[in-house]
């Protein structure tokens, strides 16, 4: 059995599972309380068949997939970190794109390395570590991203839309980088061409949206 349809099947199972325990938990009428009839259980039991087709059908790869799959392979990028009234600072670095579960999601490994004070407030050399996950939800009809790093202990979740005529991905999200302080970020994607493409970040930091960090991808040959 293929293995998709084997995780549908599971999950199919532990749905119809509640809905009977539902049913089977249902306290009994009391002597005393009038008759009422009781829907039938198939009125309010999802259609197994009718289920299966729905997953199956939200589980196929599509023309968002490609876009994806697009970026696909290894890039060196320049990294541009901007602050008010700062001189921006430049570092490098290299990313791996690769496609996992069969092309439904794309996951990417990010090493660079740059400039960050020590405890001794002298800067000096930092590796960075970055992970990513990128894939199109086709019951959110969205793109959706996950990023962690070896910066912090959270997980950057962010979803967003493709525009063709541009050839750009939006994606927003919010980060928390520390305890009370939820900042609305905005990701833009834009893709010069096969080759290269480039990586904004916004930050929302009291109603006044900034450009903090710029990356450019080129692809390795």
């Amino acid at each position: 059995m293929n293995t998709r349809i084997f995780s549908l099947l599971i999950a199919l199972a532990a749905i119809t599972s509640v809905v009977s325990v539902s049913f089977a938990q249902s306290p009994a009428p009391q002597p005393s309380a009038p008759a009422v009839s009781a829907p039938a259980a198939t009125a309010a039991s999802p259609n197994p068949a009718e289920m299966m087709k729905q997953m199956m059908e939200m589980a196929k790869l599509n023309e968002n997939h490609k876009i994806l799959a697009d970026l696909a392979g290894s890039w060196s990028y320049t990294v541009k970190m901007m602050a008010p009234g700062e001189t921006p600072s430049t570092s490098t670095g290299s990313v791996t794109r690769k496609p996992v579960m069969n092309g439904r999601f794309f996951l990417g490994e990010f090493t660079g390395t740059m400039k960050m004070p020590g405890a001794d407030g002298k800067m000096k050399d930092f590796t960075f570590k970055g992970m990513s996950v990128e894939g199109y939800d086709n019951v959110k009809q969205k793109f959706v991203s996950s990023w962690v790093d070896n910066m912090g202990t959270g997980i950057l979740n962010s979803e967003g839309s493709y525009d063709d005529a541009t050839k750009t991905f939006t994606y927003t999200g919010e980060m928390e980088p520390v305890p009370g302080m939820k900042v609305p970020v905005r990701e833009v994607i834009k893709i010069t061409d096969k080759n290269h493409h480039i990586f904004e970040w916004y930050e929302n930091r009291g109603g006044q949206e900034m450009k903090t960090l710029e990356i450019d991808y080129t692809r390795k040959k």
